[in-house]
């Protein structure tokens, strides 16, 4: 091996060890293998910021904004409710949604598709008083077999087909990828409502529902302010100061039945009633360090919360959440939108310790008390995804089917030749803004900046082991280990292999790295690249294994009381089948 295809190696060992070791984000993670590859001279200075332009990155930014288009104009929220679950059997519960979800997530981004769908798929376990954990891993299944049907379901699939263009001279089309998609993900959906809800572990199928996960009553109670109480003339945040080695939160002042937050900045008088959460011995502690009285049994049959005007609400820390990261005692973003949070819950476990200390990931679910009003502005303002369902955007009704029309007229141009992939979608980006169905404001919401990042970082990376003749290496060392074996072997042998690593690493990582050493394993067989790219599509769209290998996996976690090793006893079989059913669908639409 040349000096440059060693440097390149150590460059990319170290690039899916941290991508594997998750301390860094992904795109943070790209960006240092670029640089590190321009420093070394493996990637030309002149070229490190090509991928930032190039097609498959600007096609996965404009379906991303469109996908977030079909959000707010509600073109997908009616798709949901006209399709209302069957709860009659776990069967046909888990049918109906995986299909919606399949259905969906082959046009537009899987998590947009499960944020959509969660909220209906929760409130349709509760009325058949179904665990979550029952319904919300085929779910997120289902979304991410959608995105094998089409061109645009998956960003493996864009990368996979851009690609293509530079080793045949033409990129695959918008559905190209239907035949082998669409059989593979109905086997998928089948598999997943007969047999593999099943497989979920007993215990998680056992967990509690949300209103059972946090119990909230039991841990909040109010106080009433007597004339002696040291508390007398200072506001909740000097109260909250004051009492700060008390692990309790005042979540609210009533007076006269009305509900003043934290952050009102009211002095407490005589007979105002606080609204405490804690456990019982610092709620205890609390009420002796400030002299308060300890509220009686209400007439009225109300709880504390009951009392105070506002909402109970669930929400779940979403990929690029503002709180991802974040301790709470940091984040002053909940508090300045006028909510309160009583609790969290991760794995389908409430935190009993220390609120201001806990730091939120991705699939956390939060316990939120505010105003009934302010929750859509602010679950967006904090990058969260409701546990409710949500009505459409103000302004925005009526719309939907504007948008979906002009989706279609750009699937249908890129479909038929008379517009290429990235021009069709930006054109109907830029008419979706000047129609004002998404304003000017939301317009880059919807991009996950990080997969772009990672995109951009990668493709000139990805270019450079064709450059250096380093996938020519990696083909020959397969070629050489699988002597005498048939292409087909060696087909099955890349989709796992590219199956595994989506497991652990980014998927649009995965196939940016093996789609060029799929190309040159099939110029080793003198073998059409055509099948060996379509595996490496499917496999880099498969990671069922564990919560790392897929946004939509880590997701559902905290809402479906998860554990890590709980997604490989569905996921394992999943992935066999997969490949049982891909593999001949491939080498028939797809000879060698």
């Amino acid at each position: 091996m040349t000096t440059e295809q060693i440097t390149l190696f150590a460059i990319l060992c170290a690039l899916f060890a941290l991508l594997a070791w998750g301390r860094w984000r992904y795109d943070v993670v790209a960006f240092m293998a670029l640089m590190a590859s321009v420093v070394t001279g493996v990637v030309p200075a002149g070229e490190a910021f090509t991928g930032f332009g190039h097609p498959a990155t600007i096609t996965v930014a404009a379906i991303l904004i469109l996908s977030r288009a079909l959000t707010t104009t509600g073109a997908t929220d009616w798709i949901a409710r006209a399709v209302r679950p069957a709860t009659g059997s776990n069967a046909a519960h888990i049918g109906v949604l995986s299909s919606l979800a399949a259905a969906m997530s082959s046009f537009m981004n899987n998590v947009g598709t499960l944020g959509l769908l969660m909220p209906v798929a929760l409130q349709s376990a509760r009325k058949a008083k179904r665990s979550p954990a029952v319904i919300l891993m085929p779910l997120s299944f289902g979304a991410i077999l959608g995105g094998l049907v089409t061109l645009i379901g998956t960003p493996p699939n864009i990368i996979v087909a851009t690609y293509r263009a530079e080793v045949v001279g033409a990129p695959f089309g918008m559905f190209d990828f239907t035949p082998v998609g669409a059989v593979t993900a109905l086997a998928g959906v089948a598999f997943i409502a007969l047999v593999g809800w099943r497989l979920v572990p007993v215990a998680a199928r056992k967990r509690a529902v949300s209103e059972e996960l946090f119990d909230i009553e039991h841990y909040v109670t109010e106080a009433r302010v007597t004339k002696d109480s040291a508390a007398l003339g200072k506001t909740m945040a000097e109260i909250d100061e004051a009492t700060k080695d008390i692990d309790a939160l005042l979540i609210a002042l009533i007076r006269a039945e009305r509900r003043y937050r934290p952050a009102a900045g009211v002095p407490i008088q005589a007979g105002d009633l606080l609204v405490i959460e804690a456990g019982p011995e610092e709620i205890d502690k609390f009420v002796t360090a400030l002299g308060l009285e300890l509220g009686r049994a209400r007439k009225d049959g109300k709880t504390p919360l009951g009392h105070a005007e506002g909402a109970l609400v669930e929400a779940v820390v979403a990929p690029r959440s503002r709180l991802e990261g974040q301790t709470v005692g940091s984040q002053r973003l909940i508090g300045r939108h006028g909510f309160t949070l009583l609790a969290v819950a991760r794995q389908g476990r409430p935190h009993r310790g220390r609120l201001k200390a806990f730091r939120f990931r991705v699939g956390d679910v939060l316990l939120l008390h505010g105003e009934a009003e302010r929750v859509p502005d602010a679950i967006a303002a904090f990058g969260c995804l409701p546990l409710a369902e949500r009505g459409l955007s103000i302004g925005q009704r009526g719309k939907a089917p504007v948008l979906i029309a002009i989706f279609a007229a750009a699937i249908a141009a890129a479909s038929f030749g008379l517009l290429p992939i990235p021009i069709a979608l930006t054109l109907a980006v830029v008419v979706t803004v000047l129609a004002g169905l998404l304003p000017v404001r939301e317009l880059y919401d919807g991009v996950d900046w990080p997969v772009i990042v990672l995109l951009g970082a990668l493709i000139p990376v990805g270019g450079a082991l064709e450059d250096t003749g380093a996938t020519e290496v990696i083909a020959a060392a397969i070629h050489d280990a699988t002597a005498g074996r048939s292409a087909v072997l060696v087909l099955v042998l890349l989709m796992v292999v590219t199956m595994t690593l989506s497991d652990i690493l980014n998927n649009a990582a995965t196939a940016v790295v093996m789609a060029p050493i799929a190309a040159g394993i099939a110029e080793r067989l003198g073998a059409s690249p055509d099948p060996f790219l379509m595996a490496v599509a499917v496999g880099a769209s498969c990671a069922f294994l564990t919560p790392i290998g897929h946004q939509n996996n880590a997701l559902i976690m905290g809402p479906g009381g998860y554990r890590f090793w709980d997604y490989w006893r569905m996921g394992l079989p999943l992935e066999v089948l997969i490949v049982a059913v891909a593999t001949p669908m491939i080498l028939l639409v797809w000879p060698l």
